[in-house]
């Protein structure tokens, strides 16, 4: 037996009540029935996901949700052509029609497929298992306890002078799966995840103009500890203590000037910024069109590959599907390939993609590195994101401070909000939570009504100088989207510090006419 739990916590076994389920009888009914039906590969996968949603307005609940989704699917590969099926119902009658279903919508489809599947080859694991890692599972924790915390954070935020309004919400993810195909793998993992969030609000009652401030904690593959502190890697109480002073500051900020300007930008903000313009431009998929429909192609095209100038020299950014508590951290990818990190940006310059087992060959790589997934038991899985890491200085350890020292006039930028960015990952915008002025090397004050604006290649090519280890964190998102139809899947983003030049301010104000 393989058995492996990601580094950076306590180990978890997987859950009784999921390896409990007929999962060797579904495998050996769905996997016979395809075979005997003409398939060349099969693969099976029962995929359970519970979640729970929490959320607060001024310290009253407004909505819990709790939900759980089950089901199997089947994917086969006929005569070069996928065939998929799926169902809620777990039994062995059940799996041997699905794949049979499968069998035949792979049939119906072979006269229309112009590109026969090949799939690049991956070692067969057998009986292996893998879990994420955390202290205490959140869903061991009773809904009352979790209200009660939010209610606290809620209560700080409140009690201080100028804050009319707080909200607050949790999402807390638990992600089975179990993967068997026809080579001989079989595999059981589970995956934690939650999101904690509160923000201020102020309100201008004779204008109506409102403002507000939110916590710039990242979603995290860990635990409840992670929500009250305990693991000591986000100071709650320190943030909370600071945000009606930060908003109350913001509301009296003077409005930017816009123009070309010097930036310091937050890893709270900068994840973001990889995310739509090097995380999604890289995806081979987009790469070469093939994904086109939701939310376009990509300017960084194949032709390019090891050509490219992406940025600065000192640009290093990686795909990872291994990074302690990283969103997009698996043992295994729905294609049963195991996690890997690998290069996207060297030196500043595009070497690889992210791939699945279909597109590996068509690069002419012999392996995937394994960023298949599907977010239901009822979806294909298709070619996802890994946690694509900005990688920091790793001969000086710059702190943010110090960048900040070497700009004479420019903006710290704090925190993601609002953005675009054009069908090609190329032409962007993005704004923040907090814009200080910075004035001879020293924070001034906070900007208001900021954004910066830039094409990917010259903001990346203009990035001087990155932060060093102490500054480099990971941020994230529950939601990115993809495909039709649409899926969501959670992926982090671990990036430094970083000092930009004579990057285009906006004035958002301005921008929209007011």
């Amino acid at each position: 037996m393989a058995t492996s739990t990601e580094s950076g916590g306590t180990g978890h076994g997987i859950d009784a009540d999921f390896t409990a389920l007929p999962l060797s009888v579904l495998t050996e009914a769905a996997l016979s029935a395809a075979k005997a039906a003409g398939a060349s590969h099969a693969d099976l996968r029962v995929h359970r996901l519970i979640t729970q949603s929490i959320r607060l307005r001024d310290g009253r609940v407004e909505t819990v949700t709790d939900a759980t989704e089950l089901g199997f699917a089947v994917r086969v590969i006929v005569d070069g052509t996928w065939g998929f099926a799926s169902h809620a119902a777990l039994t062995p009658q059940t799996a041997a029609a699905v794949a049979r279903q499968a069998v035949t919508v792979a049939t119906t489809l072979r006269a229309l497929n112009r590109e026969r599947v090949e799939l690049a080859e991956e070692p067969v694991y057998a009986d292996a298992h893998w879990s994420s890692a955390y202290r205490i599972d959140p869903f061991t924790v009773p809904t009352t306890d979790k209200v009660a915390l939010l209610q606290d954070y809620s209560g700080r935020l409140s009690a201080a002078d100028g804050v009319d309004h707080v909200t607050a919400s949790l999402l807390q993810v638990k992600e089975q799966t179990y993967y068997a195909d026809t080579a001989g793998s079989s595999i059981t993992q589970q995956r934690v995840r939650l999101q904690p969030e509160l923000e201020a609000i102020t309100v201008d009652t004779t204008t109506g103009v409102f403002e507000t401030m939110r916590t710039v904690a990242a979603p995290a593959g860990r635990g409840w500890e992670y929500v009250t502190g305990a693991d000591g890697v986000w100071d709650w109480d320190g943030e909370l203590s600071r945000i009606p002073e930060w908003l109350a500051e913001k509301v009296k900020a003077p409005s930017v000037v816009a123009g070309p300007t010097d930036l310091v930008i937050d890893p709270t903000n900068l994840w973001l910024t990889i995310h739509e313009s090097i995380g999604h431009a890289t995806e081979y998929d987009r790469a070469i069109g093939y994904e086109a429909a939701y939310a376009g192609t990509s300017f960084a095209t194949p032709d390019q590959l090891g050509s490219l100038r992406y940025g600065s020299p000192i640009m290093q950014v990686t795909g990872d599907r291994t990074e302690p508590h990283g969103l997009a951290s698996v043992g295994y990818d729905d294609e049963g390939v195991a996690g890997q990190r690998w290069d996207l940006i060297r030196d500043g310059v595009l070497v690889g993609y992210q791939l699945d087992r279909v597109f590996a060959p068509r690069l002419g790589l012999g392996r995937s590195n394994g960023c298949s997934y599907a977010d239901s038991p009822h979806h294909v899985p298709i070619q996802r994101m890994a946690n694509v890491s900005l990688q920091p200085d790793l001969e000086r350890d710059t702190s943010t401070e110090e960048l900040i020292s070497r700009i004479e006039d420019g903006i710290y930028i704090v925190g993601d909000k609002s953005w675009s960015i054009d069908m090609q990952r190329y032409n962007f915008q993005f704004t923040g939570q907090r814009f200080f002025r910075i004035r001879n090397g020293r924070l001034d004050g906070q900007l208001r009504d900021v954004a910066y604006q830039a094409t990917t290649t010259d903001f990346w090519g203009a990035m001087e100088a990155v932060g060093g280890r102490s500054t480099w964190q990971l941020g994230g998102a529950f939601n990115c989207g993809k495909a039709q139809p649409g899926q969501v899947a959670a992926v982090s983003h671990g990036c430094p510090s970083v000092l930009v030049r004579g990057v285009n301010v906006l004035n958002t104000r301005t921008e929209a006419g007011k």
